[in-house]
């Protein structure tokens, strides 16, 4: 019986609803709606990365405080220097180089070993040891600093590999060894480095350094320039590679304050040494070494010799103009002594005791390019060598020599 009523209606029909508003209790529901949402959605992420840390901390079981820290702030993106550049696994690296067969070096922060991907192409593989905490700052280091350079006088990456507890960088390999190799007669070389291929090393290398210096949005030190950190290609070509130990700075910045000294004894720039302010012209200093090593074939200490530095060995020869005696035996008779001279020069202004007082990469570049041009010269036929010391016929000696007398420094 209808008597009139809706029984549907309840006070919620359409027509009642646009005539009443709406309660005080409706719009709290309404309000609180999404606020619970929103706290449901905030309470998963929560235990989603609860579970990610607690997986982590499993596989980070046993390390220090400091490499998890170090780990953390990894971004394993970085490592990825070129587009070409890839992850491997630990198995895969274990194949690349016939399970770690042949070892090749000691980087900065592990063994270097040999390998060939597939396609026969040689790549060298750098290994973490173990999970030291330098170790793991000196590849960290590497990653970060790779990342930003891309240069033909520095060594390329391959891939890298962060497999569990296994990391490793995988580098091109430069076949001819490194520049400490040829100047030390490393067994298996057939020949001394001529004076033209040793000047062409020093233009490269001094060239991959200024890329550092300059030619990064934000300046690069490398902190360890030595002759086996300069490795050399199928036809002698000159790259930088280990950066472990390196150090981006501010482009306006002109020192970088320290807290440890690091480097290799007999590199080091005693400027840095006592004041622990790097710069770039520390690695100028180091350069500077390896250029006295490159014309006399000497380490920067010999053993038994009371520990004394090359440059104070070079010096007394300089004053008296006693080319002979500097130069490295195996090129005697084979160099022009201008193009000798001139490095010589350039080796002394960049081993200078202060560091304002030291030309810059650039300035170098242009000094090892004006000495190769000279010793080409020779080779062609310009000059005519004596045999039996080396000099050219046609040059001036005591003038050229001259440059380093009492007065002049």
């Amino acid at each position: 019986m209808d008597n009139g009523t809706n029984t549907c209606d309840n006070g919620f029909s359409p027509e009642t609803i646009t005539k009443k508003k709406l309660t005080a209790p409706v719009i709290v529901i309404v309000s609180i709606v999404p606020v619970v949402l929103l706290a449901l959605a905030v309470a998963v992420c929560i235990m989603l990365i609860s579970k990610r840390r607690q997986k982590d901390a499993v596989s980070d079981a046993g390390r220090s405080h400091t490499e998890e820290v170090l780990l953390r702030n990894m971004n394993l993106e970085d490592c990825k220097v070129q587009l070409e550049s890839k992850q491997f696994t630990y198995l895969q690296l274990e194949n690349i180089t016939n399970k770690f067969t042949r070892v090749i070096g000691q980087g900065g922060f592990g063994t270097v070993y040999h390998g060939y991907l597939e396609g026969s192409t040689e790549v060298a593989v750098k290994l973490l040891s173990g999970w030291s905490s330098q170790g793991m700052k000196e590849f960290l280091a590497e990653t970060q600093n790779l990342r930003k350079v891309h240069h033909k006088n520095l060594v390329s990456l391959v891939g890298f590999c962060n497999d569990g507890e296994h990391m490793a960088l995988v580098y091109e390999y430069l076949p001819q060894g490194s520049l400490h190799d040829h100047l030390r007669g490393k067994i298996g070389l057939t020949r001394p480095l001529s004076w033209r291929e040793r000047l062409q090393i020093a233009l490269e290398a001094a060239q991959g350094l200024d890329y550092l210096h300059k030619g990064c949005k934000q300046s690069i030190i490398h902190r360890d320039v030595k002759p086996s950190n300069i490795l050399l290609g199928h036809h002698l070509e000159a790259k930088i590679a280990d950066f472990g130990l390196s150090k981006a700075v501010l482009s306006d910045a002109q020192y970088v304050s320290t807290v440890a000294l690091v480097g290799t004894p007999g590199y080091m720039d005693p400027e840095y040494h006592r004041t622990l302010q790097l710069s770039e012209k520390s690695d100028v200093y180091s350069f500077g070494v390896v250029l006295l090593e490159i014309v006399t074939g000497q380490p920067p200490i010999v053993q038994g010799t009371g520990k004394v530095h090359i440059l104070e060995r070079v010096k007394p020869m300089l004053n008296r103009g006693d080319i002979e005696e500097i130069v490295d035996r195996r090129l005697r008779g084979k160099c022009d002594v201008n193009s000798v001279w001139k490095v010589l020069e350039l080796a002394m202004m960049c081993t200078e005791e202060y560091s304002a007082q030291r030309p810059t990469m650039a300035d170098a570049v242009v000094h090892l390019r004006e000495s190769l041009t000279l010793e080409t010269s020779c080779v062609r036929g310009d000059s005519v060598y004596s045999e039996r010391t080396g000099i050219s016929e046609n040059s001036d000696f005591r003038d050229i020599s001259g440059t380093f007398g009492p007065s002049a420094r």
